[in-house]
């Protein structure tokens, strides 16, 4: 038996059939699927960090947990472009592409499949395009903020898109990039203003959805500048 044969044996005995009924409220794809938290997939996937074959074999499963397992176990310098799109084509659940996108952000392929994937139409392939922008928007740090300009023009692009996974992802992509700081902050909120004034269902409900959140009390406080140091009172 091989390592990816007994992990994939260690999934099914964790099994918990009630916890696949709650996901489905959730709109999680049941097919395939275990019931494993993401806590645990995160444990097991500890003991396996960095094992790219293993990932491949798990990811080939189907399993719904097994390729969750696969994006947290994958190395992701060894991660191929091929990969990437024999993976974003088998996507069939929200839960697995985000997931997955925590991977995928960390790929020196990131921005090309941000713009490919944008414009395709699979329903969690345009997802998948906008959940690495939320990925990038929180992650990493060293991004410059000229780069996110033409990814607010994406959100833009394809605000009008109603399906529900994909216009919950352009939303998220544009609420993560508004948090960044004070100067994205306020060209999210300008792109978010013209959403809500468009016609289209979805791109208002994107931008008033976005506006509450990049306009609170709560993230303008954060993104305040710190005040200036005080110098020491005489004694």
């Amino acid at each position: 038996m091989t390592l990816c044969d007994e992990l994939l044996a260690e999934l099914r005995a964790l099994a918990n059939p009630a916890n696949v009924a709650g996901m489905a409220r959730y709109g999680i794809n049941t097919v395939g699927t275990l019931g494993i938290t993401i806590p645990t997939l995160r444990r097991i996937a500890r003991r396996h960090q960095g094992d790219h074959a293993l990932a491949l074999c798990l990811w080939a499963s189907g399993l719904h947990e097994a390729r969750i397992l696969a994006a947290f176990v994958d190395h992701p310098a060894q991660v191929v472009d091929a990969q990437l799109e024999a993976q974003v084509a088998d996507l069939d659940s929200w839960d697995v592409c985000d997931q997955w996108c925590g991977l995928v952000w960390r790929t020196p392929f990131v921005h090309r499949k941000i713009d490919a994937w944008a414009r395709r139409p699979e329903q969690f392939v345009r997802r998948a395009a906008f959940a690495l922008v939320a990925e990038l928007a929180a992650h990493d740090r060293g991004m410059p903020d000229a780069a996110f300009v033409p990814l607010l023009a994406l959100v833009e692009a394809h605000a009008d898109d109603d399906r529900n996974y994909v216009k919950k992802a352009v939303d998220w992509a544009l609420r993560g990039i508004g948090k960044r700081n004070r100067a994205l902050n306020a060209l999210a909120v300008e792109t978010a203003r013209r959403l809500s004034e468009r016609p289209e269902r979805a791109a208002r409900w994107i931008g008033r959805d976005a506006l509450r959140e990049l306009r609170s009390a709560a993230v303008q406080s954060r993104l305040a500048p710190a005040p200036p140091a005080q110098a020491p009172s005489a004694m």
